[in-house]
């Protein structure tokens, strides 16, 4: 069971044109289990529950529904966080392998990330968290041939060069200070 204190977001679902595809491509991109499937009592529509963590009994659902036609996608972007850059390449990869396109990096400074399009069109973010804080929206190109230590120095110089810039552990700490969950 999650502990949560507050209202927090924690799963997210998406209509699907051709639910076996999409399931293949979330399963073997994101090494998603899938915990359930049928046909819902009310919603009767074919639904797909996956999850990358046992603590969450679904983290995306596929559900059929998704017309033919439908050339945009109103889903402004799925969100995967990955432990480290390599991880951010081997996913990259793997979603290339199975029908990904119009992959691009952008370095965040609180995060590097890499946006696809799946096969149906929607856009996906796979990212690492960095250990900075600027303002946001923040943008530079991100090249993943570069060595982790390079990406992290130019990171770290982009970050330290912005007005904004604080070490993430004083933004938490300023979070925390306005949340209204706070103690």
């Amino acid at each position: 069971m999650l502990k949560v204190l507050r209202p927090t977001p924690s799963h997210f679902g998406i209509f699907v044109t051709d639910l076996e595809k999409m399931v293949a491509f979330y399963t073997e991109t994101f090494e998603l289990t899938v915990t359930d499937r049928g046909v819902g009592r009310t919603f009767k529509n074919q639904l797909v529950f996956t999850s990358a963590s046992p603590d969450q009994h679904h983290q995306l659902v596929l559900a059929s529904g998704r017309p033919a036609d439908a050339t945009f996608s109103t889903v402004m972007q799925i969100s995967f966080v990955v432990p480290s850059i390599q991880h951010l390449r081997d996913v990259s990869q793997r979603a290339l392998e199975r029908g990904a396109t119009d992959l691009r990096g952008l370095n965040h400074g609180n995060a590097l990330s890499i946006y696809l399009k799946d096969p149906e069109g929607n856009t996906v973010e796979i990212y690492v968290d960095m250990p900075f804080y600027v303002s946001q929206p923040h943008g530079d190109p991100l090249d993943l041939s570069k060595d982790d230590e390079t990406l992290m120095r130019e990171t770290e110089a982009i970050c330290r060069s912005d007005p904004t810039f604080m070490p993430l552990e004083q933004w938490q700490a300023q979070f925390q200070a306005r949340s209204p969950a706070a103690p």
